[in-house]
This record gives C-alpha cells, structure tokens and sequence, in this order.
C-alpha cells in the first residue's frame, strides 16, 4: 500500500504516462482550449491517484478515466456558460516556419482537425472517441450514455456533415 490509497498499480507515474495524452485528447475536443485541458487532466489524474476503489481491469480504469474526463469538461463547459468571460490570450504565439513538404501536410490536418472540431459536440464526441481512441459503438454508448444505436447516427451524421465540408478538398476522402 502506497501513501496515495492506492495498490502498487496506482503508482501516479504510471498514471501521468498512461492516461496524460488520452485525457488532453479528449479534454481538448470537448473545450477547445490547452490550458482548460490541462486543468481538466490535472483534475482527473488527482481524483484517479485518490480513488480509494479498486477498478476490475485495465479496460475498467481507462473507460472510468475517459468519463471522469468527459463529465469535468461538460461541467466546466456549464459553468462556462453561467458564468462568461473574455478569453486573454487572444494573439497566438509565432511558430517556425516549416519545410514545403511538412507544411502541406499541417494544412491537411489542419484542415481535418477545423472541420471535426467544427461538428456539433455529440458527433465531435463519437468521431473523438471511435476513429482517435479506438472505441466501438457499444464503448461509446456507455461512455456518454446514449444507445448504441444513437451513438451510430451520431457517427453516420457526422461523416456525412465532413464528407460535405471536405469535399474537393481530398481525393482520397471516401464517398
């Protein structure tokens, strides 16, 4: 037992480098903004580290992780929305240029990432959850606590919706 409340398991390392990205990831597409993301993170690395309650699997402590993450960013979202503010870092920093090559490649995804970002937050959620993090229909289902079958139109509209935003941008982009 670790002076964390935890077994050997919740080591917070192990923690911070298995769960870190996949939170930001998820945190970012719901708020859209780092540094509430990083806020987010921090707050549901903290409550995992405390969790007094063993979890049955791995499989068990990501999809806890991932709805602890997706239930801070709507509450933070709602207090939001009570409680506007003016956003201050509204001059972006310069970056390096980069190559021709690697530039193109940015536009691409760039473009991709506008357009999912774009989707209304339930289709956003679905195509976040199902083509970045590899969860099935029936996973998301649970996750956000809609029907699998909600979770399938959420997916199908949403493809539809970048099919049409995208169009003539990418050959490649599957009819």
């Amino acid at each position: 037992m670790t002076e964390y409340g935890g077994s050997p398991d919740r080591d917070p390392d192990r923690l911070v480098r298995d769960y870190a990205d996949l939170v930001m990831r998820v945190c970012y597409t719901y708020l859209r903004s780092t540094a509430d993301a990083e806020d987010v993170c921090q707050d549901t690395l903290v409550k995992l580290v405390f969790r007094a309650e063993p979890f049955r699997d791995l499989g068990h402590e990501r999809a806890w992780v991932v709805r602890v993450a997706i239930n801070a960013c709507k509450n933070l979202l709602r207090d939001r929305g009570a409680h506007p503010t003016a956003a201050l870092d509204a001059v972006p920093e310069p970056a390096a240029d980069p190559t021709p090559d690697e530039g193109a490649l940015l536009a691409r995804e760039g473009e991709v990432l506008a357009a999912v970002m774009a989707l209304p937050l339930p289709q956003r959620e679905a195509v976040y959850l199902h083509y970045y993090e590899g969860y099935s229909a029936r996973a998301i289902a649970g996750l956000a606590g809609v029907s699998e079958a909600a979770v399938h139109q959420r997916l199908s509209r949403a493809r539809r919706r970048l099919r049409l935003t995208l169009k003539g941008d990418y050959d490649d982009f599957p009819a």
